[in-house]
């Protein structure tokens, strides 16, 4: 039991704590911000922090510096946060791969989506397009259901590998539609897009075909969220267009190490939001098709539990799995 000498220097030392988290908040960021993006440069996520980081450096007066960590389905780049100091200088630009998909899809994963990291908040989301060959008999959603039911376990759809987002939106698209198709899976989007054009594939979900449709080289028959793309206007949601309920987005947040002080992670929001609120900023981050959406740091970290669950199901369905 304390004496009243104990109790004295313990309240201080409780007052003191709660006095220097503010001060922190007021200080920060204090030196450069490691800003880690999980895939190569010159890609979506590595646009997407370029340009935030870009913004945040002006606005907060320290750099924040792009560092690009590719490697093993993000999981490379997400460890280097996990493990860094809980201060608000590294950050994660974090995909729904790192955060939903990764923990159903691998056996073991070396970092906890929910206990590893401090959410700061949702930064955007990308729709996936459902792809035919543009000589494709199939002109609809309808249509191509039709078509593969007609031909059950001979028609083939591409993805970027087993457990991509491109095959995991197919594996939910089969399990809501009941059409039994071929999963051929290829080293990245690209080639896939490759044997789309040329017709050895029947059908496939993408988002970087948006140059593909608009010359004329794809068909596109659906969008994958909730909300038509403003790229693509005349191009439904695949609820509209008779899959009743399906969505489904690839999405992208920022993320700092577990245990960062609230009132940094809390800057930190506040700053980001103001930032995807900028003209220019959404001018480029929207030109893909992509929609800005912001959260609050707790709104972010409930969405994260819930597509945990979510993605959890289609993984399972899907069969994917990576040792």
């Amino acid at each position: 039991m304390l004496n009243f000498a104990g109790r004295i220097f313990l309240a201080l030392a409780t007052a003191m704590t709660a006095m220097a988290t503010p001060v922190a908040a007021q200080t920060y960021p204090s030196k450069h911000v490691r800003f880690i993006v999980p895939y190569a440069a010159g890609g979506a996520t590595d646009l997407l922090a370029r340009t935030i980081g870009e913004k945040l450096s002006a606005n907060l007066g320290q750099p924040f510096v792009v560092e690009n960590r590719p490697g093993a389905a993000t999981i490379l780049g997400a460890q280097i946060v996990a493990k860094s100091e809980p201060d608000g200088h590294t950050l994660l630009m974090a995909t729904s791969t790192t955060l939903a998909i990764n923990v159903s899809l691998y056996s073991k994963l070396p970092y906890d989506p929910v206990k590893d990291f401090s959410p700061i908040g949702l930064v955007i989301e990308h729709p996936f397009v459902l792809l035919v060959n543009v000589n494709s008999p199939a002109r609809t959603v309808q249509e191509l259901i039709a078509l593969a039911k007609a031909k059950p376990g001979q028609l083939a759809y591409a993805s970027g590998g087993s457990g991509s987002f491109p095959h995991l939106a197919m594996a939910l698209f089969q399990s809501m539609t009941g059409i039994d198709v071929i999963h051929v899976p290829y080293k990245g989007s690209a080639p896939a897009l490759i044997d789309l054009m040329g017709g050895q594939i029947a059908m496939m979900f993408d988002n970087t075909a948006l140059n593909y449709v608009k010359g004329g080289k794809l068909r596109a028959l659906g969008i994958s969220t909730q909300k038509r793309a403003a790229v693509m206007p005349d191009v439904p949601t695949l609820s509209e267009a008779g899959v009743p309920g399906y969505e489904l987005s690839a999405w992208q947040g920022i993320i700092a190490a577990s245990g960062t002080p609230r009132p940094i992670v809390d800057k930190l929001n506040a700053e980001i939001v103001k930032v995807l609120a900028l003209p220019d900023v959404q001018a480029r981050l929207t030109a893909d098709g992509g929609r800005i959406i912001t959260s609050t740091p707790d709104q972010f970290a409930a969405y994260i539990r819930s597509e945990i669950g979510r993605f959890g199901k289609i993984v399972k369905d899907s069969g994917a799995r990576v040792e």
